[in-house]
């Protein structure tokens, strides 16, 4: 008789010899094909691709003085999988110098790293002086796994412009992962021109392939170096910043909170822009910079804020400039409408102070003497005046929208990271805060730059040169040349206000007239005609004080923007400091009696809270 049960094993064992032999294939297909486990480690072991880095592009100030620079710098690499129970990790420890818990400590950070792989090159340690790079290679052939690394790291020439320049350090965990060009122990611009330009500075990078044997010596470049490719450099920039102009601006600022920004009209390049408290690039290198970052972090005066651009103000009077210009565009007023003072704008029960002048007066001396009657009437009756606007809310709307066309209201889009927008409200913003109704007299207070306006000292150096301009401004920018590539468009073209030209020239007349024997009276004696508005800001404390202003008046050159917290009228400092400015950048230098006056405001403290800067 047949035995179906021997005929019926034979076909589940050769099921069975036939599911192995499959599982086999497809195992074998996914590692070699699928996987790349293998390819790594057969690529790790036969080849080793080495990064070769670019050089950092240099940073000049705009007359080509040398302000950024790299320095030859050492790192220790590891493939762990070289390096893994084939170390004397004493001797290793003690030639770099550290401790095992050290040693211990690393490696398992490496292996935390995003993109680890046991395969390939991680960052040990960084950034070796030329001493300890010495010592450690008299032993690297002892230590297999570890090799070096030549690149090059920041040095920063002089010990100001920090806020512009920035600083460079090591890559986090989210730079990459939104970018694939950087990899764990990289370095990147952290803050102002070497973050805002990083993808121009960083160049590209090089990889070197060289040919190992069966031990893992290097025999020498696979293929002759045909598969290997060079290092790009990156670009140099050239700053718009006069580097004696910014240390200037510094100067002026110590023990004082402010800052004080310069721009060519012509062009928008940023002359100087100086914010104090501030602290010396220098420090922001190497090993240090960890330690001193957390130092600038704790420090109550937040000394890496970048006043120019962050710190968000009332302009104060320096903004009745904006009136005047709207008003006039507008046809509410013409040069020779007359506003009462009475030391003020009285109203309804409702008082705004102004000092002692002339009533009533016409717009040039208005801006002269910084007459807040005059700019307050001039809103009220704006904001009023229901020939022209059906709703208090569409004559708060145009108002607006002039501000926002002045540069005001939103960042103007320097090339820096950070620039905060200031505030310039709107009609839907005072709907949302007056539930039961508002009008002129409620908000009369915006037409002499209180109330809810805001703005950064940038933006009043932006309004100083659209008045120069006569109309327009370009973007300030704070580079002025990339090599070999072009200014983005945003910093060569022309943005025109809604004010006409023709009302500008009466402004512009108004500023002259506060230097020859206004506000700005201490402008008077300059070599040259210079025009201001002064403004002293109200504060909680002691008022802050504020200057905007351009010269030579016809011709101009530099426009100026000062703000100095606590520092109480706009004429004690912000004028004083402004002409210093003005007058290093027209003639070069300052005058022997210009130059005392500079060392003294040097050395003038400001209490603040807790005690002085």
């Amino acid at each position: 008789m047949k035995d179906y049960g021997l005929e019926y094993r034979k076909f589940v064992i050769g099921g069975v010899a036939a599911l192995v032999v499959v599982i086999y294939i497809v195992r074998l297909f996914s590692l070699q094909l699928m996987s790349d486990d293998f390819k790594k480690n057969a690529d790790s072991n036969a080849f080793l691709k080495k990064v070769e880095f670019p050089s950092r592009g240099i940073i000049t100030d705009r007359n080509g003085e040398l302000m950024v620079y790299n320095q030859p710098s050492y790192d220790i690499m590891v493939i762990v999988n070289e390096a893994r129970d084939h170390i004397d990790t004493l001797e290793f420890c003690q030639a770099l110098g550290i401790t095992r818990e050290e040693f211990l400590s690393r490696m398992e950070a490496i292996r935390k790293l995003p993109g680890y792989s046991r395969f390939t090159q991680q960052m040990f340690k960084n950034q070796l002086s030329e001493q300890d790079f010495s010592i450690f290679q008299e032993k690297m052939f002892r230590f297999p796994g570890f090799y070096v690394q030549k690149r090059s790291v920041r040095r920063y020439e002089y010990p100001c412009a920090a806020h512009i320049l920035g600083d460079v350090a090591e890559v986090s965990k989210g730079d990459i992962e939104a970018d694939d060009y950087y990899q764990p122990g990289d370095y990147i611009g952290k803050q102002g021109v070497e973050r805002f330009y990083e993808k121009q500075l960083r160049g590209e990078k090089g990889v070197q392939i060289l040919l190992r044997d069966a031990h893992g010596r290097i025999q020498g470049s696979y293929q002759n170096g045909a598969l290997d490719s060079k290092p790009v450099a990156g670009k140099n920039l050239t700053l718009a910043i006069d580097r004696e102009l910014q240390t200037l601006g510094e100067r002026l600022l110590e023990g004082k909170i402010g800052a004080i920004v310069a721009i060519e009209p012509r062009t928008g390049e940023v002359l100087c822009m100086a914010s104090s408290p501030s602290y010396d690039p220098r420090s922001m290198v190497g090993r240090q910079r960890a330690e001193t970052h957390a130092n600038l972090m704790r420090d109550p005066w937040k000394p890496q804020l970048n006043r120019s651009i962050m710190g968000t103000y009332p302009p104060g009077s320096t903004f009745k400039t904006t009136q005047a210009l709207t008003l006039l565009a507008e046809g509410l007023i013409t040069p020779q409408t007359a506003y009462p003072c009475h030391r003020g704008y009285i109203n309804r029960g409702l008082r705004v102070g102004c000092h002692g002048h002339g009533s009533p007066l016409p717009l040039v001396p208005a801006i002269s003497t910084s007459c807040n009657g005059y700019f307050c009437w001039g809103l009220y009756y704006m904001l009023g005046n229901r020939e022209k606007y059906a709703t208090v809310q569409e004559a708060m709307n145009k108002w607006r929208d002039y501000m926002v066309s002045m540069g005001f209201g939103y960042p103007l889009g320097v090339d820096l990271p950070g620039e905060a927008r200031g505030l310039i409200p709107n009609a839907e913003f005072y709907d949302r805060h007056y539930k039961r109704g508002w009008n002129g007299q409620t908000v009369v207070t915006i037409s002499i730059g209180q109330g809810e306006v805001l703005a950064t000292p940038l933006q009043i150096a932006n309004l100083g040169a659209t008045i120069a301009n006569r109309g327009y401004f370009i973007t300030p920018h704070v580079v002025k040349k990339i090599e070999g590539e072009p200014l983005d468009s945003l910093y060569t073209t022309r943005r025109y206000t809604d004010a006409p030209q023709w009302a500008y020239e009466k402004v512009a007349e108004g500023m002259r007239s506060a230097a020859l024997g206004g506000t700005c009276k201490a402008l008077a004696g300059l070599p040259f005609a210079a025009c201001g508005k002064t403004g002293t800001a109200q504060n909680k404390g002691h008022d802050h004080s504020v200057f905007m202003g351009f010269a030579p008046m016809d011709d101009p050159k530099i426009a100026v923007a000062v703000y100095v917290e606590n520092g109480g009228w706009g004429a004690t400092y912000g004028v004083p400091l402004g002409g210093l400015i003005m007058e290093q950048f027209i003639n070069g230098k300052l005058s022997p009696a210009s130059a005392r006056r500079a060392d003294e405001f040097q050395h003038r403290r400001i209490a603040y809270g807790s005690g002085e800067r």
